[in-house]
């Protein structure tokens, strides 16, 4: 007997308003067709939510979904409606610096592990996966925004 595997949808952590608000505020800003700018921001509520829920992790978004991440922190009104639907706080975005410590592969294999206990599908080329199991970050990676 198989058991099916129910996937969270990040749609419903948003209003239908919302969505499309930050889809086209995404589209805007970066230069993406919708599909992209949706998947950005599907991850991106995937995360925050994640990350809501579990403070004390160590977890960081990849660039790809950090450009959604910080179109939404600045629609401010929406973004701290979020956090208080989803986290019952205000969900806190702390941008990284390499001498910062907390780097690399560790940080997003748990990011990613916390996303995928969550119940929420991932997206391996907006995490730079090459496959749900992969431990690499964006730093390590062969197309590094460093290299």
């Amino acid at each position: 007997m198989s058991t099916a595997v129910t996937l969270r949808d990040p749609r419903t952590c948003v209003s239908a308003e919302v969505w499309d608000r930050e889809v086209r505020l995404i589209m805007r800003d970066h230069a993406m067709d919708r599909d992209l700018a949706e998947r950005t921001f599907g991850q991106t509520v995937a995360y925050l939510v994640v990350a809501g829920k579990n403070p004390d992790l160590p977890m960081g978004p990849t660039p790809a979904v950090d450009k959604g991440v910080h179109s939404f922190t600045l629609d401010t009104p929406n973004y701290f409606a979020f956090c208080e639907e989803n986290a019952g706080r205000y969900i806190h975005h702390i941008p990284h610096l390499p001498e910062d410590g907390e780097e690399g592969p560790l940080v997003l294999n748990s990011t990613i592990q916390a996303i995928r206990a969550a119940g929420f599908a991932l997206d391996s080329k907006l995490w730079n996966a090459q496959s749900v199991d992969c431990n690499q970050c964006y730093s390590g990676c062969h197309d590094s925004p460093g290299k």
